[in-house]
């Protein structure tokens, strides 16, 4: 870190000097204008970027040197995550039917992007969708709601047996990883250019917490889809209700949990955060005793009754993960 020392102009100006290496990297010249932000810790940013428009940035895959298209679908999501408004795919000879399946469902997956150009051996992707136009608050308040349906809707499916809608809730997850994705990408844009921060209404600090809340939602939402590909298993055996009732009340307690984290997050809330991290002792307690009766259980019964188990009981970690986080945040935020 640099030491520069305030100096006094005219009486009542306070100056002080720039990093020579920084203005030559950033090629500022005489009269150039330099945007000043105060940030929330009372730290100023200093930037070239005067104007909140977003830059506009373009990757270029070249699918020739591509041997597996699973892999293209990873390399696109990375570049839609770290920002690139722009997306060109291009390829030494016509593009297999492979390749442009990828694309076609990375378009399908993603909030934004979408193909204007297209020949044999090109496909441009560009990025319709203005990530300041949706609030953080709202994406993470989607994603808690769509979730919460998930969990709820498979322990339903659990109760009355019905095998169609617990294949339904797998369906669901799509939904929860592009509005993470989204996340993720705003809070990336935001790193690239604090001066969004404004136009979005909110801190890089805020952002960071958002994004933090939005990838153990995605991970909630992970394993509501393994207690649903393990739920049939259940319906179709003929495991004792007695162990259903208390696999029921778990999931209840856990979903309880979650909800409270994320009610905590909005009203800003440590009490009722802290509160959350309170009730786990309870839902791990009840983990075990399931966990016990399923033991007992023979083959595939047991063991998927036990992954059901793991999964309420991560569910309820997972939500204590947020409430640390909200506590975290709002403890900064007096600060």
């Amino acid at each position: 870190m640099e030491i520069r020392r305030v100096q006094i102009t005219g009486g009542s100006s306070y100056i002080i000097t720039l990093p020579k290496d920084w203005i030559i990297s950033r090629n500022i010249k005489k009269n150039d204008p330099l945007g000043i932000h105060i940030q929330s810790d009372g730290t100023l940013l200093l930037t070239p970027k005067i104007t909140q428009e977003l830059q506009q940035k373009t990757k270029e895959f070249d699918v020739s040197r591509i041997s597996k298209p699973p892999y293209l679908l990873q390399l696109l999501i990375g570049a839609y995550i770290s920002g690139y408004s722009s997306i060109k795919i291009t390829s030494s000879s016509r593009m297999s039917t492979a390749v442009r399946n990828v694309i076609r469902s990375f378009t399908q997956l993603a909030i934004g992007p979408e193909v204007i150009e297209e020949t044999d051996t090109l496909v441009i992707l560009k990025d319709l969708h203005n990530p300041t136009e949706m609030p953080l608050y709202k994406t993470i308040k989607r994603m808690h709601i769509i979730v919460k349906g998930m969990f709820e809707d498979v322990m339903r499916a659990l109760h009355i047996k019905d095998i169609a809608l617990s294949e339904d809730v797998c369906s669901r997850d799509n939904d929860v990883d592009r509005l993470h994705w989204l996340v993720a990408r705003q809070y990336n844009i935001l790193l690239q250019n604090a001066s969004l921060a404004d136009k979005m209404n909110i801190t890089i600090q805020m952002a960071s917490t958002c994004f933090l809340i939005s990838k153990i939602i995605e991970r909630i939402g992970d394993h509501v889809v393994l207690i649903a590909e393990n739920t049939p298993n259940l319906i179709k055996s003929d495991l004792d209700r007695k162990i259903i009732e208390k696999i029921l009340i778990a999931s209840t307690l856990s979903i309880d949990i979650f909800n409270k984290s994320i009610n905590s997050f909005f009203k800003k809330d440590i009490k009722a955060s802290n509160e959350t991290l309170e009730s786990l002792v309870t839902l791990e307690k009840l983990c075990e005793e399931i966990n016990t009766l399923a033991l007992k259980q023979k083959g595939i019964v047991a063991i998927s009754t036990g992954y059901i188990i793991e999964s309420i009981r991560r569910t309820g970690e997972y939500a204590e993960d947020i409430s640390e986080n909200v506590i975290n945040y709002l403890v900064a935020e007096e600060l």
